[in-house]
């Protein structure tokens, strides 16, 4: 982020960033308009590439804002107790789900981020979220049993599929315009971690 960014006062910072994550939310990359962005921020255009050098360095800040909302938002000490793998992916993932539904923006944008294709920007949010999911299971999982699985089984690759598995139900949730339905989305989560769990976990652990 550029540092004259930073000089603004946080309630001017986050006009800015929440009106560059509303448009970008809204359209592809390439057709998000840094006029109508500089207009929902009540900003010149002008100013906005006075604190950003360009688009993509706007991109990349919101995007990194719209993952600190989330995780910040979910952060519950409560959870860094669960030494069970499948209960914490299941109450943190729900924990999130409830914040996600009640900011629309950062669902619709980290959507449009995850699926990402052919744009000026791809490649740079492969990489990110990738590392957003290294970064998680080294934050959240510290303190998981990890001796109920079974000796083939890759923790943090079940956690990849899960995580996967709720973006593109999000996804096509999305492409179909239906809000979130925390109750219908709680149920196919049961239904994935019984899926998973039967599939890694040992006997006597199942």
């Amino acid at each position: 982020m550029n540092e004259r960014f930073k000089e603004l006062p946080e309630e001017k910072q986050r006009a800015v960033l929440n009106a560059a994550m509303e448009v970008f939310a809204k359209y592809d990359y390439k057709k998000a308009s840094t006029d109508l962005i500089a207009a929902k921020a009540g900003i010149s255009k002008g100013l906005l590439f006075y604190y950003f050098h360009n688009k993509k360095e706007l991109y990349l800040t919101v995007y990194e804002y719209a993952k600190q909302q989330a995780s910040a938002a979910a952060l519950d000490p409560s959870l860094l107790t669960i030494s069970d793998f499948f209960e914490l992916i299941s109450r943190a993932g729900l924990k999130k789900l409830k914040i996600l539904a009640e900011n629309p923006f950062i669902v619709d944008f980290s959507l449009r981020s995850f699926y990402s294709e052919k744009e000026e920007i791809s490649d740079d949010l492969k990489v990110a979220n990738a590392q957003t999911i290294d970064g998680s299971f080294a934050a959240y999982f510290g303190n998981i049993d990890f001796g109920k699985f079974k000796e083939d089984t890759d923790p943090e690759k079940i956690l990849r599929m899960i995580v996967w598995l709720m973006d593109g139900y999000l996804h096509e949730q999305q492409m179909k315009g239906k809000t979130l339905d925390l109750d219908e989305i709680e149920a196919e989560l049961a239904v994935w971690i019984k899926m998973f769990k039967g599939i890694s976990y040992k006997e006597e652990f199942l």
